[in-house]
């Protein structure tokens, strides 16, 4: 009998010390490595442009950690609580998700009006947690980093996140009832995880990546991946001594898949097919055996991945996710941040992380502990206090300012966004822009035929000209050379909104001129559209390029772009002024070096030209006004001819 119950005690000690939580402190290195991807991407993504996966490896790690918890809870006590499940998550979510969303619309209504489109709707859809879905109709591409970014854009992660919790209590419950094999219920998690994994490579367009992109059904498969590993791999059952080849063997992969996760965000584009068709889920493969490792109290990765600065960082990785793309936005729309980049970035990180820490002590700390049963005694208790109504005053007054100016902005939120008067004028001239060049590809034979033609001397050029000419050469600062070279000279000029601004100058300088321009258009949408335009007949000898004003261009992109062309045209390249973002620098280097590649590549350098005059740009610091479009158009026009004489 005795020896019964000593074996009684010794299981009850076992059990105790089996459902002793474990806290993984590895778990804050990687949620580290997530958050720095994030922030960094945003700030510079060329840097790294595939630093969007940190989110999800966050999915991986939730994923893990709220099985892992729910699993654990249901060994200890045969049950799980549920509505406890559900209050801890709202206590740890929802205020500083409510103090951003508060802040941030506060902010808006009263600096950056413009945004209040769909205010409504995105606030009320992230305080329900649907806000991923919202954002797939109402919301631009994440990868659109120039066409008026919203500061809830990052939200969507949180959203889905959100719609895990509601449901997965449910889920571990049925798994741990119905399903008595743990690989069982690994297969049934992973056939899902597959099939979003499918989804996502088949409702995959470029045209439009914010259903793949944004969607629960083609982002849960991270989720599952941490799941499914939490129900084979739980740490809490893994035992801490194993022997030297099981121990190498967990070091090898949890080493080999970080760095591997680490080589993928140099270089894993957010914007290629390939991402969606399979790169996206194994990373996320990746991911899920880096946890795995660092989960396992027999491997070294959790020593690797902890220490101070990733345990500071990672217990603040909500916070800093959360807070950083409103300070970025809000930021950058007031500096002009193009030619200093770095110095801006390090100003951004400190005010990410000071807005941060005063969130974790002052609102996450305090509320996730909280016992809000007791709200109304404590309020009553302290307001008894000696000099506590001056305090809990200004409390309330910046409490009731908060709500205030979300009420104000709830109110005034526009229909819809007004064009501006850019806008306007794009529009029109794009609309110009057609019609003529309809008529200009007969014209561009013609110019073709006739470039061969010996140039007129200055006064012979000058008597040539009609009085319409010699009003074009004085508007836009022209010879008569250069006016009648120009309207003798092939050209075909494809860019962004910039190229489309003074599409209308340019055509007016050269007449035969076809023009391609879009609004938002990237380096990596160029290649396909030169060369539809070749096979249309559409490319003249001269090519004017003007692609940069909206992102980075990578050294790929670049060579793609000549290459589409071909040696046989003389490719122009306008360099980008953007002084309100941070790729100005990297894509005029590019430019620069590309023409260094190549010897049919010339550098037409609008930078340079335009970076001491203020006067020639509208408010946005990007587009030029009338004034700044004649001097860009008589830039253009005096290197092409010069360089076809």
């Amino acid at each position: 009998m005795n020896h019964f119950n000593t074996e009684l005690t010794r299981m009850g000690l076992r059990r105790q010390r089996q459902s002793k939580r474990r806290y993984i402190t590895g778990f804050d290195g990687i949620r580290t490595l997530a958050v720095l991807g994030v922030i960094i991407y945003h700030l510079a993504p060329s840097t790294l442009q595939g630093g969007y996966l940190g989110v999800p490896i966050f999915f991986v790690v939730s994923g893990y950690l709220i099985t892992y918890l729910l699993i654990q809870e249901f060994d200890t006590t045969k049950k799980i609580d549920i509505w406890g499940f559900y209050g801890r998550r709202v206590k740890r979510l929802y205020p500083a998700l409510v103090t951003m969303i508060l802040g941030t619309t506060a902010y808006i209504t009263l600096f950056q009006r413009s945004l209040l489109v769909n205010i409504r709707g995105t606030v009320l859809t992230n305080l329900i947690y649907g806000y991923n879905w919202f954002e797939i109709g109402h919301g631009q591409s994440y990868f659109d980093r120039f066409s008026g970014e919203s500061p809830f854009t990052h939200l969507w992660s949180l959203s889905i996140e959100g719609q895990f919790y509601l449901v997965w209590p449910l889920v571990v419950l049925g798994l741990l009832l119905f399903v008595r094999k743990k690989t069982q219920r690994l297969a049934i998690l992973m056939v899902v995880a597959i099939v979003s994994a499918v989804l996502m490579a088949a409702l995959y367009s470029p045209n439009n990546p914010n259903r793949v992109y944004y969607g629960t059904d083609t982002r849960m498969f991270a989720i599952l991946i941490g799941a499914g590993m939490a129900f084979v791999w739980p740490a809490h059952k893994l035992n801490a001594t194993v022997g030297r080849n099981q121990r190498l063997t967990l070091d090898i992969l949890g080493g080999a898949s970080l760095i591997a996760l680490v080589y993928l965000f140099f270089t894993m584009n957010g914007q290629a097919a390939s991402t969606y068709r399979g790169g996206m889920f194994w990373f996320t493969v990746l991911s899920g055996v880096l946890v795995g490792t660092v989960a396992h109290p027999g491997s070294d990765m959790n020593r690797l991945l902890s220490n101070p600065v990733f345990s500071y960082v990672g217990k603040r990785s909500y916070g800093i996710y959360l807070y950083q793309f409103p300070v970025m936005i809000f930021y950058e729309a007031k500096i002009n941040i193009g030619n200093h980049p770095l110095f801006h970035a390090l100003v951004e990180v400190a005010l990410i992380m000071l807005v941060t820490e005063m969130s974790y002590r002052w609102i996450e700390n305090p509320m996730r502990h909280y016992h809000y049963g007791q709200l109304t005694s404590d309020i009553s208790r302290y307001l008894k206090q000696p000099g506590a109504h001056r305090f809990a005053n200004t409390f309330a007054v910046a409490a009731a300012l908060l709500f205030g100016l979300t009420a104000v902005g709830f109110v005034q939120q526009p229909a819809a966004a007004k064009p501006t008067a850019l806008q306007k004028t794009i529009t029109a001239r794009q609309a110009a822009t057609k019609k003529k060049n309809a008529a200009a590809v007969k014209k561009q034979k013609a110019l073709e035929a006739a470039s061969s033609k010996k140039k007129h001397d200055k006064a012979v050029a000058f008597s040539k000209l009609s009085k319409a000419d010699k009003k074009l050469a004085k508007y836009y600062y022209l010879t008569p050379e250069e006016v009648l070279g120009s309207k003798q000279t092939p050209l075909t000029a494809i860019g962004d909104s910039v190229l489309l601004d003074d599409s209308g100058d340019l055509q007016d300088v050269f007449p035969g001129a076809i023009v391609n321009g879009k609004v938002g258009r990237q380096a990596s949408d160029m290649k396909d559209i030169i060369n539809s335009m070749a096979q249309q007949g559409q490319l003249a000898k001269n090519v004017l390029v003007n692609i940069g004003t909206n992102g980075y261009v990578t050294p790929e992109q670049a060579d793609d772009i000549v290459h589409a062309i071909g040696p046989n045209h003389q490719i122009f390249w306008v360099t980008a002024h953007v002084p309100t973002r941070e790729w100005q620098n990297s894509v005029n280097n590019r430019i620069h070096k590309t023409a260094d590649k190549y010897q049919n590549v010339h550098v037409i350098d609008w930078y340079t030209a335009a970076k001491n005059e203020p006067k020639w740009f509208v408010s946005d610091h990007v587009h030029p006004n009338d004034y700044g479009n004649r001097h860009y158009t008589s830039l253009i026009a005096k290197a092409i001819v010069k360089a076809n004489n």
